[in-house]
């Protein structure tokens, strides 16, 4: 029996220490050891991008010219666009359509001009019409969706991400070695991660703050909040980081503080837990539904009320012993389960019985 044909598109794995391009990289191994045969894969990636799939898949290059025509429109049977901002448009090919849709983050953000959010909604609007299935990384964002795009109804399933469990090589030492006990933040350092509020953590105690992630002009606003808080000099901005460092700064931190006004997933809650490690979080988007009842929660980002809710999670988390529940409650958040759901998804999308 013949192979269906699947192209699935990882075209944002553009920068190494991208979100996309971790997922892409994850995603796409799962899917490679996993398939045994089931579908002839193929892969469209950016040329410029880092492809380090194993085993190498068979790999389909992004031109600006697909924006206009796709040469390859009619050679595969189902095509599965891996984000919202894919470069080949959902509308120039043929075949059956599955569109993952990791966020609707701008509307949450509010930071860009409603013109461009409305242009933003406009376009997912037309991708989700012409898309058979949908993939939510989260309830939260599957519950956005229909409450954007009512007509996604009875399209829309929900597939956790996974979370690689890092390991971290003997003897190995990061770039930057707190001299203190510390605090772990890591993501791009934009407004929406709201990591401005955290200095003001370090008012009171002797801990370090270590910020890892690429950096963008909100670095200043940190920087002067640590000013105001009298920390700069413990407040670390490290830029981004090799996956040992980070393994190294989930495995020695105190605790994971991270704010996010807007998350999809918030892949750094299971990766710290898988260290055993408690979580500190923000309330909004999706974050209470990937931390559950193991994470700590602010309910706002006044200093005093963070401080208070800081110091109670790491005196219960030490007097409860919680980090066998935390890493056992990670467990759940893995790859190889999400790529079962996603080859799941391209049978039952093309009609198979299997």
């Amino acid at each position: 029996m013949a192979r269906h044909s699947v192209l699935v598109t990882f075209d944002s794995m553009k920068y190494p220490n991208s979100g996309f391009f971790s997922f892409g990289k994850s995603l796409g191994d799962g899917l490679l050891k996993l398939n045994n045969n089931q579908f002839d894969l193929s892969f469209y990636v950016h040329k410029r991008s880092i492809h380090i799939f194993d085993p190498e898949p068979k790999l389909v290059y992004l031109s600006k010219l697909h924006k206009i025509f796709f040469p390859g429109r009619n050679n595969y049977e189902l095509f599965h666009f891996t984000d919202q901002y894919c470069r080949l448009k959902p509308q120039k090919v043929n075949g059956k359509r599955i569109l993952t849709i990791h966020d609707l983050n701008p509307i949450h953000e509010k930071f860009k001009p409603k013109h461009k959010i409305d242009a933003y909604l406009k376009k997912l609007k037309g991708y989700i019409a012409v898309c058979d299935r949908i993939v939510a990384i989260s309830n939260f964002v599957a519950t956005d969706i229909l409450n954007y795009f009512p007509e996604a109804e009875g399209k829309i399933k929900v597939i956790y991400n996974g979370a690689d469990n890092l390991t971290l090589p003997d003897g190995h030492e990061p770039v930057y070695r707190p001299r203190k006990p510390f605090l772990f933040t890591i993501g791009i350092v934009a407004s929406k991660k709201n990591f401005h509020v955290l200095p003001a953590l370090l008012q009171g105690n002797d801990m370090e703050l270590v910020i890892a992630g690429i950096e963008t002009p909100y670095k200043n606003k940190i920087i002067e909040e640590a000013k105001k808080y009298g920390c700069e000099d413990r407040v670390i901005i490290t830029g981004p980081v090799s996956e040992a460092d980070k393994a190294w700064y989930y495995k020695n931190c105190e605790a994971l503080v991270f704010p996010s006004i807007a998350e999809g997933f918030g892949l750094p809650v299971i990766e710290a837990m898988h260290f055993g490690k408690p979580v500190f979080l923000s309330k909004y988007t999706s974050l209470p539904e990937i931390g559950g009842d193991k994470a700590y929660y602010f309910d706002n980002f006044e200093p005093e009320h963070m401080q208070t809710v800081l110091s109670a999670g790491l005196d219960d988390f030490k007097k409860n012993n919680r980090s066998v529940e935390l890493m056992a409650y990670a467990e759940q958040f893995n790859w190889d389960h999400t790529a079962k759901e996603y080859l799941a998804l391209y049978h039952e999308c093309l009609g198979d019985t299997k």
